[in-house]
């Protein structure tokens, strides 16, 4: 089984949510997305797996949100995807996805990547 995972390895869910996966015998693809973060077209595809609009994907408690001046209309998937892929310290994690299967999740609480472990 393969499984992504948008990581950021100083997070406590997101580093809990790769243990559960790990303690399935999964080696998933890690994506640290502050580092490589993911475009807009790659957001829009992630709410689409995740069956939400981006602005589910939004981490509306960080700083970098709470004092945007430029954050655009929550109901603009387009603008709002593009935002985040600039922003991507606001993208909601962890984010995994089961290639396979087109499934995905976010990781709050961890457990809820069982879902997607055989």
């Amino acid at each position: 089984m393969a499984l992504t995972i948008y990581h950021n390895p100083r997070c406590s869910k997101s580093r809990k949510t790769l243990e559960i996966i790990r303690s399935a015998d999964i080696e998933p693809t890690v994506v640290l997305y502050l580092q490589d973060a993911p475009d807009a077209a790659e957001i829009l595809a992630l709410a689409a797996r995740l069956g939400t609009p981006v602005v589910e994907l939004l981490r509306r408690g960080e700083s970098a949100v709470k004092g945007a001046a430029d954050l655009p209309g929550m109901d603009d998937d387009d603008a709002l995807a593009a935002w985040i892929a600039a922003h991507p310290v606001a993208l909601q994690r962890p984010i995994v996805v089961d290639p396979e299967s087109g499934r995905a999740i976010v990781g709050r609480p961890p457990e809820k990547v069982q879902d997607l472990l055989p």
